[in-house]
């Protein structure tokens, strides 16, 4: 796996690290088990703070992508696809909430496709 910063971008640099290693996670370019570099071997390779990485890693363990086991390192987590996990806990969530407020489910999707961009 190689991770790229790109130093013009607006987002973040941590934000970049965890978007390149779902996406490294999702295409299998990182499979389940596999160890991610120390936070320090990768800060230095980015040319980063170890601070800037380590909170990159500290969202992925959160989104269950990876796993820190202590000493040994960091891992791509072993079960599955967590962001496809996270998406329709999100999902399920907001349709819950919409519902709550008596949004009918046409308004609701309306305002979801908003969200992303896309054409109404």
């Amino acid at each position: 796996m190689r991770l790229v910063i790109d130093p013009l971008s607006t987002t973040p640099p941590f934000e970049q690290i965890r978007m390149q290693v779902i996406e490294a996670v999702r295409t299998g370019a990182l499979a389940p088990g596999d160890k991610l570099p120390t936070v320090r071997r990768l800060a230095e390779d980015l040319g980063l703070a170890p601070n800037t990485v380590a909170r990159s890693y500290r969202a992925l363990e959160q989104d269950e992508v990876i796993e820190t086991r202590g000493r040994l390192g960091s891992f791509v987590a072993a079960t599955g696809d967590a962001t496809q996990r996270q998406v329709q806990l999100a999902a399920a969530a907001y349709a819950e909430r919409a519902k709550s407020l008596g949004v009918d489910a046409d308004e609701a999707l309306a305002i979801v496709r908003a969200a992303l961009g896309l054409p109404g």
